[in-house]
């Protein structure tokens, strides 16, 4: 890797670990309902919106309580997203005059932004009103992102809660009965304190770069020099797409939603026009994730387990940066044998740099496409189909992971708590100590409901990918076969099944099979693991608190750390190794062959 490579990593990593103690606090006093400074300014309409909803700030639930909550209001925006594309032609906003969306691609978005997945099948500037992008689409991003932050919240009151008294003889009636928070206050807060004023300041600096952000028609520019398009016909002008792009870029990348208001994403110079945009941009998907690992210590009054699931989560996520980088810019062999030039200049990084914007190169790019799998984010600045196989690889494995490093805003920490239950478990089997994680014992119920959140994604993954390669409707969408089009399919299924979004390129995805299938996928993987981890913090709120003895195992130092991690590869590598072999790993031995 060059120097300037070297350079732009180490910038990225150190403004991030910056900001995690400032906004990790002020995410603290948030959920806990304490004075933040906006306070003064939102507390009034906070209250206003719990008037209108008929809730009461006070009143807690349990975690059955909380789950039925977060399933109803997700399901309402499922039907309010599908309602608007299936409409979007007789609605407002919409100056292209776009007609209704298909009813598979309607439900596959619907159920993509609902799950704070955005996995796209659709090019945004020629299918969608501004309306569906500003009103369904956008609203999505706020408050999917925001049931995430509820949820992970309502966990770690399970770890911090300290009963009066613990039923020994009913355990299964006190964990029925535990309060874990209210999800309408948790969802409103994490709205209104955290996603929205961020998501303000962002979109504001985007527009000052050039974003655009505007109701306008569409633009049409005629051209210097006049080319032909594929039958051969003249062309002399180009169309410029136009509308409220700079609000849903915002929240997409803070609530690592991922989803593009136009088709390339965040390679298109309306969304992403400079470096320092790309900067802002690049900060904004890992800085709410990597700041929740710091609210967690500030909630449970012990920073440094925060911190140490801060540090296990960056032991995975810097080397495979460094593997992606070193790869690409090694660039293609082939390409080296036939003479092309692929080396370094002062004013240009070399490599491969296929697929790649020359604003960006293959630093920024490679930064991106690591951050975005590790965040369950999903945008994108650089085309992954594009990138050598071992290049590639690295996005493919970090969602494969289960979006724990870093992760989706909430979720991907509580995947983390789910490893760190199991390590302190598998731990405990080891030494012989007791397992316990943040003061609260492990036991059978805790390792039952962590196991389905461990082993539901690679199950709907590699399922999905094996039904996908043997039928005739999953075929078909292949524009490459072998091994590179068996990564396209497996790194779909791995997309949808991790709540990421991003595609590898060169799968026609948008056809009822896969519109059907993915969305499956995508309901399976958000709600099938957002409920176990409920159930834990309903179990682990009704115990009491076990104080830290010689038997405990310190959870907050480098050993622990360099367990977690570990778990989380190997139980990556166990479940994938054999489905990336059959891809990325044997395209690479291909493409050194020539």
């Amino acid at each position: 890797m060059t120097t300037n490579a070297w350079i732009q990593i180490s910038l990225y990593l150190a403004l991030l670990v910056l900001l995690v103690k400032p906004l990790g606090q002020y995410m603290a006093r948030v959920f806990d309902g304490l004075p933040c400074g906006l306070d003064r300014v939102l507390g009034p309409l906070e209250r206003l919106i719990y008037r209108v909803a008929g809730v009461r700030a006070e009143d807690e639930m349990n975690w059955k309580t909380y789950a039925a909550a977060m399933l109803l209001f997700n399901f309402l925006g499922f039907a309010v997203v599908y309602g608007v594309q299936r409409t979007q032609q007789w609605l407002p906003l919409n100056p292209q005059n776009f007609g209704a969306v298909t009813p598979d691609s309607s439900f596959n978005t619907a159920v993509s932004f609902a799950t704070n997945t955005n996995w796209q099948g659709y090019g945004g500037e020629s299918t969608m009103s501004y309306l569906t992008q500003a009103v369904a689409l956008t609203v999505q991003n706020f408050v999917s992102a925001a049931a995430g932050l509820a949820v992970l919240v309502a966990l770690v009151r399970g770890f911090r809660r300290r009963p009066a008294a613990t039923s020994s003889r009913d355990a299964t009636a006190a964990t029925a009965l535990a309060p874990i928070g209210n999800f309408w206050v948790d969802l409103t807060r994490s709205t209104l304190y955290i996603l929205l004023p961020l998501s303000l300041v962002l979109a504001l600096a985007l527009v000052s770069q050039g974003v655009v952000q505007n109701f306008s028609p569409y633009h049409t520019a005629q051209l210097v020099e006049a080319t032909t398009d594929a039958e051969g016909k003249p062309v002399t002008e180009q169309t410029l797409p136009q509308g409220p792009a700079a609000s849903q870029i915002a929240i997409k990348q803070l609530g690592t939603n991922g989803g593009g208001f136009f088709n390339v994403n965040s390679a298109h110079p309306y969304e992403n026009p400079t470096p320092l945009a790309n900067l802002l941009e690049l900060l904004s998907i890992l800085v709410i994730s990597a700041a929740l690992c710091y609210t967690l210590g500030v909630m449970i009054n012990d920073t440094r387990q925060g911190w140490a699931l801060l540090a296990a989560m960056l032991v995975i996520f810097i080397p495979l940066v460094v593997v992606c980088g070193w790869m690409e810019q090694r660039g293609n062999p082939a390409l080296t044998a036939a003479g092309v030039e692929q080396h370094s200049t002062p004013l240009q990084d070399g490599g491969n740099m296929e697929g790649k914007e020359t604003r960006f190169g293959v630093p920024n790019s490679v930064l991106w496409a690591s951050a975005t799998t590790a965040a369950s984010n999903g945008s994108v600045n650089s085309m992954h189909d594009s990138f050598t196989p071992l290049g590639g690889l690295v996005p493919m494995v970090l969602i494969q992971l289960g979006e724990v490093v870093f992760g989706g805003v909430g979720s991907g920490l509580y995947g983390m708590l789910a490893f760190a239950i199991i390590t302190v478990f598998v731990a405990g089997l080891m030494v012989g100590r007791t397992p316990e994680y943040l003061g609260k014992k492990i036991e059978a119920y805790e390792m039952k409901m962590a196991s389905l959140v461990i082993l539901f994604p690679p199950m709907i993954v590699l399922l999905g990918t094996a039904v996908a390669v043997v039928l005739p409707d999953g075929v078909k969408s292949m524009a490459n076969h072998g091994a590179h089009g068996f990564s396209e399919v497996l790194y779909a299924f791995s997309s949808a099944g991790n709540n990421n979004g991003s595609a590898f390129g060169g799968l026609s995805a948008n056809t009822p099979f896969y519109n059907t299938a993915l969305g499956i996928v995508m309901l399976i993987a958000r709600y099938w693991l957002a409920i176990p981890m409920l159930a834990i913090a309903g179990s682990l709120a009704a115990k009491k608190y076990t104080p830290v003895s010689a038997g405990t195992l310190p959870t907050h130092r480098p050993l622990f750390v360099i367990m977690l991690a570990s778990i989380v590869v190997l139980v990556g590598a166990l479940t994938f190794i054999p489905a990336l072999a059959l891809g990325p790993i044997v395209e690479q031995l291909q493409m050194l062959q020539g």
